[in-house]
């Protein structure tokens, strides 16, 4: 069962979000909250497998929700901001802070579902092409050494160039013949190696050092 939590100041929002994911097999709303401000004692009571975190919010928008859930929560929940635009400013800077990727409000129920699905494993980047698209907004000559010092082995970069692309674990490992299993190893080491919670994360420092080009 993967457990969620709802955090957007728009009662309508929240109560759709709760209607399409409770209907589904093998997901459960556990809370809601309206403000940002209002998530980290619920993250700690409640300890939700993702946040659905609204990235523009009155008091404590998503960014520093989520920089204070990652900071100070041992083995924090998955963070997936919702936004209404995905041009976002706001969302590159909730990726940066660690979020795991977005999802757009005007979503169908089976983007939200998959989305969600993406997030809880882990196992592929959420939405490439519009994260390539912000990072090419927003990443120009930052952390442009952190790739170069992480050291990372030939096999490690062409990995990490193809999790930018979004493939999956089982894509990578067919396009580069091996098993599943050793596409795990590496990843763990680049993440490892980039200080990395996730592959958004591991992307996004990618983009930021040149390594891959967003363009």
């Amino acid at each position: 069962m993967t457990d969620v939590l709802i955090v957007d100041d728009e009662v309508l929002i929240r109560t759709g979000l709760r209607a399409i994911i409770d209907a589904e097999p093998g997901f459960a709303v556990v809370g809601e909250a309206g403000d940002g401000a209002e998530v980290l004692p619920l993250v700690r009571s409640l300890r939700p497998d993702v946040v659905l975190m609204d990235v523009r919010m009155p008091r404590v928008d998503g960014i520093q929700a989520t920089r204070t859930i990652l900071s100070t929560v041992p083995e924090p929940p998955r963070i997936l901001v919702i936004t209404t635009f995905e041009n976002d400013d706001y969302v590159y800077e909730a990726l940066r802070a660690g979020a795991s990727g977005f999802l757009l409000k005007r979503a169908r129920t089976e983007e939200i579902i998959q989305a969600l699905r993406t997030v809880a494993l882990s196992d592929s980047l959420l939405f490439p092409a519009a994260i390539r698209g912000l990072a090419a907004r927003h990443a120009s000559g930052r952390d442009a050494d952190r790739v170069r010092a992480a050291r990372l082995t030939d096999r490690e970069g062409e990995v990490l160039t193809l999790m930018a692309r979004g493939l999956s674990n089982a894509e990578i490992a067919g396009e580069l013949v091996v098993s599943v299993e050793t596409v795990k190893t590496h990843v763990g080491n680049v993440l490892a190696k980039l200080r990395a919670r996730d592959r958004t994360q591991a992307v996004i420092a990618a983009y930021e050092s040149g390594f891959v080009s967003p363009s």
